[in-house]
């Protein structure tokens, strides 16, 4: 099973990618940072007769990239009670991509995914970081896809994560978990 994590900070190394990487350590993953690519905003076409057409931008090599994989690691700071605008954008283009001729199979290839969020924030996220863990859960629910389940951590500033003795030890077992669904 290929895994893939789709990073939504923008900061280097932040507290969402390090508890990220402890949770995926030593295993073979895609890593895809979406702050490294140019993903323009929906522009919302559903109704119009042309529908949807190509932006010219990183997103369909995005998706291309993260459809190959099984797991699906959704890594995001927790900004407003919800994810990051870089991975907001990024999944609500997913509506162009149900519509996409060239992917006509989008909808039943996420399907067969597992899908696991892991974000960090600074004030109270094991209660303000629910609405986005249940925004993921709906996601995953559209599509058919298995939740696998989330991770929340405290982070006040750079490196502050790894002072949260429950967010590790839940990325030590997810890091379990994975490796045997690898193997």
């Amino acid at each position: 099973m290929k895994i893939a994590v789709i990073y939504g900070g923008t900061r280097e190394n932040g507290n969402t990618e390090q508890l990220a990487e402890l949770a995926l350590r030593g295993l073979d993953v895609e890593r895809i940072k979406l702050k490294d690519y140019k993903v323009e905003v929906i522009e919302d076409l559903r109704h119009s007769e042309s529908g949807f057409y190509d932006r010219g931008d990183d997103y369909n090599a995005l998706i291309d990239r993260m459809v190959a994989c099984d797991i699906l690691v959704f890594a995001t700071p927790i900004y407003w009670y919800g994810m990051s605008g870089l991975m907001k954008n990024f999944i609500d283009r997913w509506s162009q991509t149900l519509r996409d001729a060239e992917r006509p199979h989008f909808r039943e290839q996420m399907k067969n995914k597992t899908g696991y969020v892991i974000a960090v924030g600074g004030n109270k996220p094991l209660i303000k970081g629910l609405p986005l863990v249940l925004q993921f859960q709906h996601i995953f629910e559209f599509f058919g896809a298995t939740y696998g389940g989330y991770i929340l951590g405290e982070g006040h500033h750079p490196g502050a994560v790894l002072e949260d003795r429950e967010a590790l030890r839940k990325a030590e077992l997810l890091n379990a978990e994975l490796r045997e669904k690898t193997v």
